[in-house]
């Protein structure tokens, strides 16, 4: 299998340093208490950043996420926004981080005074993240493509955990990917609560109708930043874009389907459920194209 987190080892990550509620630290001295929030509760929110020129793109689209879902959650990060772009240049610098890096922001509630305890109440303030580490995907899957299978798990609905939320509690991605991994697939695919195609359990997903590019409608899946810039992009060179709700049916029957990512950017799909798409597709190729130019462009200067 391929797996949208496929990546090869830098040696170098064992010594990188960790941003730790406003201290550099080594590594394999960056640890929570076993009374964290987050370890305890799943209760946290975090963002994952790509680092292009000693440049995070896209970094405002991300934070707005951060701090709408904090405040959604009256999670108080103990930080701004300002204060998180320090952090981010400090982790990088310390480093010699210019390229091929991806950051993990990482935010909880912080330590609570017992592991049963329902009520959030925590004392010392959140627990404050910045994880940076030398890692980008293996060239080799967007050669090879990857392998999509539907699964059981669902895209829930706002009401019982809002897919909108970047949080730490992801058990149903956890458990969609373990279902696509024992049927062989490299990630799976998840439909929502009326039997559409949602998201993947990692990525969202994309097809290639006649030349059309469509999308979930976004009802049950996160507000992704990489989605929001493919759709745009597509837009902008003429490809006609549809946000809206289809079937399994539909997507055996594309042209293309590619998944997207802050970590893998554009990925395209060879096979899903045993059905097999033009790999590279026209289409896909060029957004690739694209969304590379885009990404110079926002990190140039």
């Amino acid at each position: 299998m391929a797996s949208t987190d496929l990546y090869e080892e830098d040696p170098r990550n064992a010594t990188v340093h960790v941003w730790m509620n406003g201290h550099l630290v080594p590594r394999a001295q960056a640890m929570v208490s076993v009374l964290d929030s987050g370890f305890l509760r799943g209760d946290g929110v975090w963002e994952g950043l790509a680092v292009h020129h000693g440049r995070v793109p896209f970094l405002d689209a991300h934070l707005d996420r951060l701090f709408e879902n904090a405040r959604a959650l009256d999670l108080d990060l103990g930080i701004d926004r300002a204060g998180i772009r320090v952090a981010i240049d400090a982790t990088l610098l310390a480093n010699g981080m210019m390229d091929g890096a991806h950051i993990r922001l990482m935010f909880t509630r912080g330590l609570r005074s017992t592991p049963i305890r329902i009520t959030p109440v925590a004392s010392g303030g959140a627990t404050q993240i910045v994880l940076a580490e030398f890692k980008q995907p293996a060239s080799s899957i967007y050669a090879k493509g990857i392998t999509l299978a539907t699964v059981h798990v669902r895209c829930g609905r706002p009401d019982v955990q809002d897919p909108a939320w970047n949080v730490h509690s992801q058990m149903g991605s956890v458990v969609a990917s373990i279902a696509a991994d024992k049927v062989g697939a490299d990630e799976g695919l998840m439909l929502d609560p009326h039997g559409f195609v949602a998201s993947c359990n990692s990525t969202h997903f994309f097809v290639v109708r006649r030349g059309e590019l469509w999308t979930s409608s976004g009802r049950y899946c996160r507000r992704g930043v990489t989605r929001g810039v493919v759709l745009e992009i597509a837009g902008l060179a003429g490809i006609r874009t549809r946000q809206t709700d289809f079937s399994l049916t539909q997507v055996y029957g594309a042209d293309e389907a590619f998944c997207t990512g802050t970590y893998p950017g554009i990925l395209p799909v060879r096979s899903i459920d045993g059905r097999d798409y033009s790999l590279p597709g026209p289409i896909t190729t060029r957004l690739r194209e694209l969304f590379a130019d885009r990404i110079e462009a926002e990190c140039s200067g």
